[in-house]
């Protein structure tokens, strides 16, 4: 039964937020543990450690040749050699020397043998040669006391301090250890973060999907966070929208973890029960509700100081809030530092509105062009599990700013260690033929990096020399030809593909089986229980629609999706009865296709990048005639291309 949805308890900023929480759960780093050296990679030390040996532990040698008294190799030259006779012991490592260097003596020494008693010195092997009879060595150049000598505690001293309280120990400081003998370390204890996930919807990845149901994605994608920034995972699992269940979980959570972590139920909606349960702890909610996008339904609270974390159940909303709110505490409690990232510049590729009132963290992708970084919006929605993943980092929006406008500068926070350089930018509209295309050029060892803007964001990027191709699908409703009027000064075209459009609908639906294709969209244009989906305007499709309805607006006409995959997931799922995709997109989810126009989809290419190798290869495939028979095969309609036909 329906009823008025609650309000959150107030919006706060986030600082404010952040600052409540803390004040509630004051957190401390953890107790100290003790394991093996091992076991301690990617831990953070407890204690200082300093050394209780002397680094080398006694006088080596460096080099493989003779231990001697620097003194009697001085005036020694390849034309008046000085002559040493050899003792009777080889030194190599670990052998422990029985005969001391007397005056006029030399001892063969190998790299990192003891230095004898009486030596102060080591000549290289070459800057000598052996007499006849093997018991003399004669000098060809003299060497200075201690030349080619470790000499012990040099590298580190006894009682030394190598390490301090807080280091997180890497490949380095491990190696450090193990050198000064090291085989167990104090370190702190990990963070144990109980996560659960709340709702009827979700079904955990492995079993099949019944109908409007998701999988379960922020369980992986929090857990993994979680384990990246040093801490322990207690996965407690799905819990249904039942109250009773959800508090059982909540509280062992409570008992066998340091932090607990719930993705869903922070809304004021029926379903949402995870702020009830929690507020029924002491003191149960701090903040719910902060002005963030995405992120305003976050619901930050505590149980006997014990930190309780409920972030929203959209992925891009759960993962971008834990980073904002959780991680810090988790690398608190975990005696890691606080992460101060440096800010990228660059300047906004196009304008991004924004509402006033709530900071907004815009996510983007960071593309290198001629006059700098452009920053991309990758605004797919806070739902999108592919967003957050996608992104090189995120652009801060002033809750007293309404919109960012294009080539602004704008500063970016990086996401992860470090932007890898892409050989392939590829900006535009998006198909799987691409995709595929892509793949085959990631196989030649060419990282690629694609951004779908739709075709007319693809030529602005390729106009302004952003990317090094743009898939593009556009037609001229007045000379009926693809993507060539369209493109800008300075970008040409390379010839892709053909994709046949066409009617979609459900194979059972034989409304749409009888006639033409055409007589079919007239009879649905005038049924007022058969609904469409409709493509955004702009896109080529959207052109190819509008001229089959002649200015009619059949039922559903105001739903625009932006690719042919939501086109036929309306169908399919029945949100509508009809729409137009392509038929690769129609075949893959089970629909009935009747075709009605092929389009070319093109690649438009800035002129001053096409010398790029990447991109060189990207054409080379594309001309394979087997790369051909792969796109036939996926279902598109391969153009023939003739001997002379270039980048035009």
């Amino acid at each position: 039964m329906a009823r008025e949805q609650e309000q959150f308890l107030e919006v706060v900023d986030r600082d404010e937020a952040e600052r409540l929480w803390w004040l509630a759960i004051r957190p401390e780093r953890l107790a100290t543990e003790s394991v093996t050296l091992a076991e301690s990679l990617g831990r953070v030390l407890a204690i200082d450690v300093k050394s209780a040996e002397d680094v080398p532990p006694f006088d080596r040698s460096n080099v493989d040749g003779y231990a001697l008294k620097a003194e009697e190799t001085y005036g020694s030259a390849e034309e008046s050699s000085i002559l040493l006779r050899l003792n009777a012991e080889e030194l190599a490592c670990a052998v422990s020397p029985a005969l001391t260097v007397e005056p006029g003596t030399a001892t063969p020494i190998a790299t990192g043998g003891v230095l004898p008693r009486g030596a102060d010195a080591v000549l290289m092997v070459e800057h000598a040669r052996l007499s006849t009879n093997g018991e003399s060595i004669h000098l060809s150049r003299p060497v200075a006391p201690g030349a080619n000598v470790g000499f012990a505690g040099t590298d580190i001293a006894l009682g030394e301090l190598v390490l301090r309280t807080g280091s997180l120990l890497t490949a380095r400081e491990t190696g450090l250890l193990a050198a000064i003998g090291e085989h167990r370390v104090s370190v702190v204890r990990r963070p144990v973060v109980a996560i659960l996930s709340t709702g009827d919807e979700l079904i955990e990845p492995g079993r099949p999907l019944p109908p409007a149901s998701i999988y379960d994605a922020n369980s992986t994608l929090l857990a993994d966070a979680v384990r990246e920034i040093g801490g322990e995972v207690l996965r407690l699992g799905i819990v249904a929208d039942d109250e009773a269940a959800l508090e059982t979980a909540l509280n062992q959570g409570l008992a066998d973890a340091d932090l607990v972590l719930l993705s869903g139920g922070t809304s004021k909606g029926n379903g949402d029960l995870s702020f009830r349960v929690l507020a029924r702890k002491a003191p149960g909610i701090v903040v719910h509700g902060v002005a963030l996008k995405p992120g305003k339904p976050v619901c930050l609270g505590a149980s006997d100081g014990k930190p309780v974390a409920i972030l929203p159940g959209f992925p891009t909303s759960a993962i971008f809030t834990f980073h904002e709110f959780v991680a810090p505490v988790i690398r608190h409690m975990a005696g890691l530092p606080t992460l101060a990232p440096s800010l990228i510049e660059a300047s906004m590729a196009v304008r991004q509105n924004s509402e006033r009132g709530r900071t907004e963290y815009l996510l983007v992708g960071l593309i290198p062009g001629p006059s700098g970084l452009s920053a991309y919006p990758m605004g797919k929605g806070s739902g999108s599990v592919t967003t957050f993943s996608r992104a090189d980092g995120f652009v801060v929006i002033s809750k007293n700013q309404e919109y960012v406008d294009q080539g602004e500068s704008v500063r970016v926070t990086p996401l992860g260690k470090g932007l890898a350089a892409a050989d392939l930018i590829a900006i535009g509209s998006h198909c799987v033929g691409l995709d595929w295309l892509l793949g085959l050029v990631e196989r030649k060892g060419f990282r690629t990096k694609t951004i779908w803007l739709g075709s007319q964001g693809g030529l602005d990027a390729a106009a302004r020399g952003e990317c090094d191709l743009a898939g593009v699908h556009l037609l001229d409703p007045v000379s009926g030809i693809y993507n060539r009027p369209f493109l800008p000064e300075g970008v040409g075209l390379i010839p892709g593909y053909g994709r046949m459009q066409g009617l979609v609908h459900r194979p059972a639906d034989r409304r749409f089986a009888q006639g033409t294709v055409h007589e079919a969209v007239a009879e649905a244009v005038d049924d007022p229980l058969r609904f469409m989906v409709n493509r955004n305007r702009g896109s080529g499709t959207r052109v190819l629609i509008d001229g089959l309805l002649q200015g009619r607006r059949p039922p559903g006409f105001a739903v625009e999706v932006r690719s042919h995959n939501a086109v036929a997931a309306a169908v399919a799922q029945g949100r509508a009865d009809w729409g137009v995709a392509i038929e690769p997109v129609a075949h893959a989810y089970g629909l009935a296709f009747r075709p009605i126009r092929e389009e070319r989809y093109d690649f438009a290419v800035p002129r001053s990048r096409d010398q790029r190798p990447a991109l060189a290869a990207f054409r080379e495939i594309l001309r394979d005639p087997t790369t051909r028979l792969g796109l036939a095969d996926c279902g598109f309609l391969p153009l023939v291309l003739e001997k002379d036909e270039e980048l035009e």
